[in-house]
């Protein structure tokens, strides 16, 4: 059976936020299962040097051969850096460390900002995918443009936190940057709300500033802050498959759906 691949309805949605440790390939990872979960076709694309996403799906370094590397800068074709994880219809492109030099070495070329974009083109025939989750580094780095040059659309985690919104500013202007010199149909997905405690006032004074700032962009799930969903990486897993009954899991799930039904109001 042929690897599925990009298609005109795929959806590629980047998930960014120029801060570490907001949940971004902890949403990368747990978002793409619970959409496999919910019956779809996924990839996620490990844009960051780091490599968490490819550790946390199960690829350790040495089985990572082909990564996203060699499909920016050797222009190796997409079907030969996916690899299958543990999770029926999710794949992976994973990252290493020698990603840390991708933004020195596109520099000089003319394209540079298009690479991604390039390398996702959607393919004449399927099988398609239904999603391309793009986890970024924590930066507005060339990694991060080429991410929003390619994609459909762009997914924020943001950390229940004082300095959560201080960020946004900057990263919207960069949104309107793309979508003026590059990606005009680049769309926001929404915000969603990490580590999130109910019983503490500031998370709760964070998530009604969201909401009155950003009104429906802010989704409805909210991912709480739970321990099974730290330590599910450490096993190599999803926290769908670490512990389905989580409130973690669940609240993947729930965001999961919440992103079909949002989806399914768009035309594509």
């Amino acid at each position: 059976m042929s690897l599925p691949n990009p298609g005109p309805e795929t959806r590629l949605i980047a998930i960014v936020n120029q801060k570490g440790g907001v949940g971004k390939t902890t949403t990368a990872i747990n978002l793409g299962a619970a959409l496999c979960a919910a019956g779809s076709k996924v990839l996620v694309i490990d844009l960051d040097p780091q490599g968490n996403a490819s550790t946390g799906l199960g690829r350790e370094v040495a089985e990572r051969v082909k990564t996203s590397y060699d499909l920016l800068l050797d222009d190796v074709p997409l079907s030969e850096v996916m690899q299958t994880t543990a999770t029926p219809d999710l794949w992976i492109v994973p990252a290493t460390a020698d990603l840390s030099s991708a933004d020195l070495q596109m520099m000089s070329d003319a394209r540079r900002t298009y690479r991604l974009r390039d390398a996702l083109k959607p393919a004449k025939q399927g099988p398609f995918l239904d999603y391309v989750l793009i986890d970024c580094p924590p930066s507005l780095s060339l990694l991060t443009i080429n991410a929003m040059v390619a994609a459909t659309s762009v997914l924020v985690p943001l950390q229940s936190e004082f300095f959560a919104l201080e960020g946004l500013s900057q990263l919207m202007l960069t949104i309107r940057e793309v979508r003026q010199s590059a990606n005009p149909d680049l769309g926001i997905e929404g915000v969603v709300l990490t580590m999130f405690d109910g019983r503490n006032r500031l998370a709760q004074q964070v998530l009604a500033d969201a909401r009155e700032t950003l009104g429906e962009l802010v989704f409805q799930t909210v991912i709480p802050r739970n321990v099974r969903v730290s330590e599910a990486p450490s096993f190599a897993q999803s926290v769908l498959d670490y512990d389905p009954l989580s409130k973690g899991s669940m609240a993947y799930r729930e965001l999961a759906a919440e992103l079909i039904r949002r989806n399914s109001l768009v035309e594509v």
